[in-house]
């Protein structure tokens, strides 16, 4: 068994998440074709084999036993993160990929194509021009804004009784103050082989 197939195969076991070959083998071949557009596309930084199971993989899927509802909007999702790999895993899921990058969302739709993933549509559109006739159970934000804006931006998306997950490292103590009245609860979270401070931060408004 190769490096990148043991540590996503132990990191599951590790987040008690259930999964076949057929989805693993999908979460490797997504990390292959990453790095192989990640050549002219310039998608991220992280170009280890190893780290990008841990980084991109793992911590896209510590946020599964998090997700509300059926229908999932990953703001920002660049290269696919972390919608791509939770769509692997949740094809009872509807999810939407949204960027304002053509050349992301390009490699994204491609992505989708080739991983057989009809529970995946990639737009491309900023968050400000992007609405849609059915409220999300769940919006997901990977690095995108300050918890306040993600607010101001999203809320309008939701279903009743859905809820804004972000995902940040260090408890963002400030942007949690600064968003007042609104429901707030925190998960610290962990990525597995991975010593750094991680926060899962759930909003509902």
């Amino acid at each position: 068994m190769d490096e990148p197939n043991r540590i996503l195969n132990d990191g599951l076991v590790v987040l008690d998440l259930q999964s076949t070959p057929k989805q693993r083998d999908s979460l490797l071949d997504f990390l292959r074709l990453l790095r192989k557009w990640n050549r002219v596309y310039n998608l991220t930084s992280i170009e280890n084999p190893a780290a990008m199971v841990r980084l991109h993989l793992l911590d896209s899927l510590l946020i599964l036993p998090y997700l509300h509802g059926a229908r999932i909007l990953d703001v920002g999702t660049g290269a696919g993160l972390p919608g791509i790999p939770l769509a692997v895993m949740s094809p009872d899921k509807e999810f939407v990929l949204l960027d304002g990058s053509a050349k992301k969302t390009r490699f994204v739709r491609q992505a989708a194509i080739e991983l057989g993933l009809r529970n995946v549509r990639v737009v491309h559109e900023r968050i400000e021009r992007f609405s849609s006739t059915q409220g999300f159970d769940t919006i997901l934000s990977r690095a995108f804004a300050s918890l306040s804006q993600i607010v101001t931006q999203t809320a309008r998306l939701l279903a009743p009784g859905g809820a804004i997950l972000a995902q940040k490292g260090k408890l963002p103590d400030d942007e949690i103050r600064q968003l007042g009245s609104v429901g707030v609860k925190i998960f610290p979270v962990k990525i597995p082989g991975v010593d750094a401070e991680r926060h899962l931060i759930e909003i509902t408004v």
